[in-house]
């Protein structure tokens, strides 16, 4: 593999790598505690100096991505993000593995400049190590609503940063799950979240068929790449039909 330039602006050498980096750890490629190559060996593989290599790990040890230990090489770094109970998860494979019918609808798809948005969600996307928002930047929004058997459980209200996605609202979210099309196109290396029980609002409680007043619990959700927000989202779910899990 080597690094090409390609458009009019090409990203410098290093920050490809940078890139291709943690897109190994994400897809589990490289995984938390395990040694990666050798600058020599990844110069030899990029076709770059390692200089240039080095540059690329310094900068992902300086963002808690790897770790540098003298005699034991460079190592992939234990991320709490990745390893809480909240994951970054497929609502789609978590209902189809508890032998579920799923399908997903599509309320809204739309695009709006950051200075439009909800007072919170502007929040969220300002709480980063670099806070990058001007006023005009367009957010994409999606609502969605995911069923299990024809019962309404999660109802997903997701925002996104049209520059890190900018063909986000070309796609078939009924068709394509929006965590996985994130992660796919890029490197989400953190993140912070928050659980809450609250009472239904009305779109809410419309959205996953409750009555009012019912109790929902809310995933509120900021995922970050390389210092900025890439996507903020609330994760609706009915009290009664879902509930948290993992291991300890």
């Amino acid at each position: 593999m080597h690094i090409t330039a390609s458009g009019n602006k090409p990203l410098p050498a290093y920050l490809q790598i940078k890139n291709t980096i943690l897109s190994r750890i994400h897809e589990g490629r490289w995984k938390a505690g395990s040694t990666i190559p050798t600058e020599m060996a990844l110069s030899r593989e990029f076709g770059v100096s390692r200089m240039t290599v080095n540059r690329a790990l310094k900068e992902l040890t300086a963002e808690r991505v790897l770790v540098r230990r003298q005699g034991s090489g460079t190592m992939v770094a234990q991320q709490q993000f990745n390893h809480t109970f909240i994951e970054v998860r497929n609502i789609a494979k978590d209902i189809k593995q508890a032998k579920r019918q799923y399908r997903a609808e599509v309320l809204t798809l739309t695009s709006q400049p950051f200075n439009a948005l909800p007072p919170a969600v502007k929040a969220a996307f300002l709480n980063s190590e670099k806070p990058n928002m001007p006023e005009n930047t367009p957010i994409f929004s999606v609502e969605i609503v995911h069923y299990a058997d024809n019962e309404p459980l999660q109802y997903e209200e997701r925002w996104v940063d049209s520059r890190f996605v900018p063909a986000f609202l070309e796609q078939d979210f009924s068709v394509v799950n929006t965590s996985d099309y994130l992660i796919a196109l890029v490197p989400l290396e953190s993140g912070q979240y928050a659980i809450s029980a609250v009472l239904a609002t009305d779109n809410v409680a419309a959205a996953l068929n409750l009555s009012r007043p019912s109790a929902v619990l809310r995933l509120s959700r900021s995922t970050c790449s390389q210092g900025q927000v890439v996507t903020y989202v609330n994760m609706w779910h009915a009290g009664e039909r879902f509930q948290f899990s993992g291991q300890l």
